[in-house]
């Protein structure tokens, strides 16, 4: 009964953090700002504060979104397999940046099969990582890494196709 309890409150400390660390305010750098007068406008991002700063910087915002979700996955997926909240956290917290990055870049828009293999690629590594432990580790990651390989690979070819 001990043991359930101090599972759901790592679960909910770890679910706090991710949640936290997706919307810590990221603010820009002091003395960044210019003032102007007249009808000139600062350009193409008018948003000021943490909404301005996403908007200048698209990979940033990718990354944090990508890191909490990964976090909450990671996490859960460590509850599950009790292989620890925390540390699957932060495995699901790194494996979700890559994600993000690699959803959010220019240079994969003309190749949606390769983007969509590369993100099943880093989720199954993620997952596999967050869930095993120990002995025969790298066949488990490996096998993971393999099927999330396959089912990135199938929605690409289906999301291309239809």
């Amino acid at each position: 009964m001990k043991y359930s309890v101090m599972k759901k409150k790592a679960l909910s400390v770890v679910a706090v953090a991710g949640i936290m660390f997706a919307l810590s305010p990221v603010a820009p750098a002091v003395g960044q700002t210019t003032a102007l007068r007249g009808n000139a406008s600062a350009g193409k991002y008018n948003a000021t504060g943490v909404k301005g700063y996403f908007q200048r910087h698209p990979k940033v915002k990718s990354a944090t979104l990508g890191a909490g979700v990964g976090a909450g996955a990671g996490a859960l997926t460590g509850l599950i397999s009790g292989k620890g909240t925390m540390r699957g956290a932060a495995i699901g917290a790194g494996t979700g940046v890559g994600v993000g990055l690699v959803r959010s870049t220019r240079s994969l828009d003309n190749h949606p099969v390769i983007k969509d293999t590369a993100t099943g690629t880093l989720l199954g590594a993620g997952l596999g990582l967050a869930a095993s432990r120990g002995h025969d580790k790298g066949k488990k990651v490996l096998a993971a890494t393999a099927i999330g390989a396959a089912l990135g690979m199938g929605t690409g070819f289906l999301k291309d196709k239809f």
